[in-house]
């Protein structure tokens, strides 16, 4: 649930007992039902636009680049030549903005199962559905989940920019799912999945963690800053069936990196240096 109080806007799940995130909230832009969930865009005070789906925010547009950057930029440079890419979810087009920055790649697959999501977003926020323009971006409307399940060898990179592991979102966050990616992908294929926080959801961490050692010979867990999201860092979780995940393969061109905010080949290394407690828990 959520609660706007004296014009504050606070985040308020129980997957963070005892917590809340508040922002101050300018004007509602948009407040509707999906078929899927309720769908509210905000115009804030200092942090831009923000979309909030049944009542978990999505991003906000001060920094929602940190996010984007790294849940797309770590597997892709990972990989020598990366040519065929799914996103699995990703409705605000922010992951595929920063796909298009690479030219290597021939084509893109998005399967978003909220049209409402894409829609809201090409019409409010440019600054993330931008993404959606490149003419290598093929839209498909559906269950990720039946979609991936269709797909034997596709791909050299999948990249699942999810919600959280609640209600039907759970199953992104299961072995079946990840079993499906590593069919998926070719032979020297990588994944990147939204990996939750170490420091909020320890024990969904260590599950998905265990997953994906399960499904793929090379694993990593990396974090990132984003302050937005309760408790200020968000991870992604990488399999690899060939390729290091902790050191790049290639790195940006200086047109490239110029047009980037938060990753660089050296962010990429350090972010997979876990704190003393992180690196227990997944050693564990």
């Amino acid at each position: 649930m959520n609660m706007i109080v004296d014009g504050w806007f606070s985040e308020i799940s129980d997957m963070w007992p005892g917590r809340a995130l508040s922002i101050k909230i300018r004007e509602k832009l948009l407040d509707i039902q999906s078929p899927f969930q309720h769908i509210v865009l905000y115009e804030t005070e200092n942090c831009g636009k923000m979309l909030v789906l049944d009542d978990i925010i999505q991003f906000t547009e001060d920094d929602e680049f940190a996010y984007q950057e790294m849940l797309a930029h770590l597997p892709m440079f990972c990989h020598p030549n990366p040519e065929r890419v799914l996103v699995i979810g990703g409705g605000d087009g922010g992951v595929l903005r920063e796909l298009s920055l690479h030219e290597c790649v021939k084509h893109i697959d998005i399967c978003e199962i909220d049209q409402a999501v894409v829609d809201v977003c090409r019409k409010y926020v440019p600054s993330l559905s931008c993404g959606f323009d490149d003419p290598r971006v093929n839209v498909h409307i559906g269950d990720g989940i039946e979609f991936i399940g269709r797909c034997t060898d596709c791909y050299d990179v999948i990249i699942v920019d999810s919600s959280d592991p609640v209600g039907p979102g759970i199953k992104l966050f299961e072995d079946p799912f990840y079993r499906a990616m590593r069919k998926a992908i070719h032979s020297d294929g990588i994944i990147a999945t939204q990996g939750e926080s170490f420091f909020m959801h320890s024990d969904v961490v260590c599950d998905l963690m265990r997953i994906a050692r399960n499904n793929f010979p090379i694993t990593a867990y990396s974090y990132m800053m984003v302050p937005t999201y309760p408790g200020g860092t968000l991870g992604v979780c990488l399999g690899s069936m060939r390729y290091s995940l902790s050191e790049p393969c290639r790195k940006p061109t200086a047109a490239m990196q110029a047009k980037l905010r938060y990753y660089t080949s050296d962010i990429h290394r350090a972010s997979m240096v876990l704190p003393a407690f992180g690196a227990r828990l997944l050693e564990a």
